[in-house]
């Protein structure tokens, strides 16, 4: 059987509506009520008073946005609050300064929590009393990449907030064999990749599957993003050959150019060169023409 839920807790409930602060996100219904009890006792009219005020008195706190990673902190604050103000009842003080007081202080150590590099990609809203993950989460979702084979992949490891300007490091992990995946257990490390800019030249059907950049600062992991590489199948082969084949056209064609005709001159020409009529040369017309003569005489003959 469900155990009854006392007059004064559900009137802290309906108090409350639909719009929550920080004070109901990192403090429960029983220990409002049990400070209310230190300051007002247990009649039900004043312990309505009570809670009415303990929560108006943090409704500053309504849109009051953290670090996600300073959740923690805020809860161990909110349970030092609570026993301060137990102390306070005691002390015979008014609730109503005592919750406005409290509230005060813990408006100011909202705003001196220490603001994460991803502040604005993990949120917690009192106004909800849950978080938001945005753009940036650690975890980035995976990216598609696609690469002719042959060609280049290349991959970017940047992020959208701002970056430390020191002591950061980056390190790149793949998962092979057309693996899409975020699981880190399927990556491998790539010793030879350390910048922010990764390539894969050439890209190679092997190289088909996740590929994995963690930035870290101060070794503390900022944000893991993730590409998958699809290495496309193409004609690149022939297209090479094709290409091969062209340029020794081109360079047959070059050749030939520089070449030139063949210089075809007549026996004027010759003669007329400078240095043709040397002895040899001169012999051998000699002979021409013996023979030339001979051979006309022949066929008068």
């Amino acid at each position: 059987m469900a155990l009854p839920v006392p007059a004064a807790l559900a009137a802290l409930v309906l108090v409350a509506g639909p719009a929550w602060t920080c004070l109901q996100c990192f403090t429960t219904e029983a220990e409002r009520h049990h400070v209310c009890e230190a300051f007002a006792g247990v009649e039900h009219p004043r312990l309505r008073e009570c809670g009415k005020a303990f929560v108006t008195a943090f409704q500053g706190l309504v849109d009051a946005n953290i670090s996600y990673d300073e959740k923690s902190r805020l809860h161990d604050t909110f349970t030092q609050m609570l026993h301060s103000l137990q102390e306070t009842a005691g002390a015979h003080k008014p609730f109503k300064a005592a919750f406005t007081n409290a509230a005060e202080k813990m408006k100011q150590a909202i705003t001196q929590l220490k603001k994460g590099l991803q502040e604005f990609a993990r949120l917690f809203h009192c106004q909800w009393c849950s978080s938001t993950v945005c753009d940036f989460p650690l975890d980035c979702p995976v990216q598609d990449v696609t690469a002719a084979q042959g060609d280049q992949a290349v991959f970017s490891c940047a992020v959208g907030f701002q970056l430390p300007e020191d002591m950061i490091s980056y390190s790149w992990k793949f998962a092979e064999g057309g693996l899409r995946t975020q699981d880190q257990s399927y990556f491998r490390e790539l010793r030879q990749a350390r910048g922010f800019l990764a390539r894969i030249r050439p890209a190679l059907p092997k190289h088909r599957g996740t590929f994995s950049c963690e930035i870290k600062h101060d070794e503390r992991p900022l944000a893991r993003l993730y590409f998958f590489l699809n290495v496309t199948h193409t004609q690149r082969r022939g297209l090479i050959a094709l290409q091969g084949t062209f340029h020794e056209v081109l360079n047959w064609t070059q050749r030939e150019a520089e070449r030139g005709e063949p210089w075809s001159p007549s026996l004027g020409e010759l003669l007329g060169h400078p240095g043709a009529l040397t002895p040899s040369n001169q012999l051998l017309l000699a002979l021409s023409a013996a023979f030339l003569s001979a051979g006309l005489t022949l066929l008068g003959w």
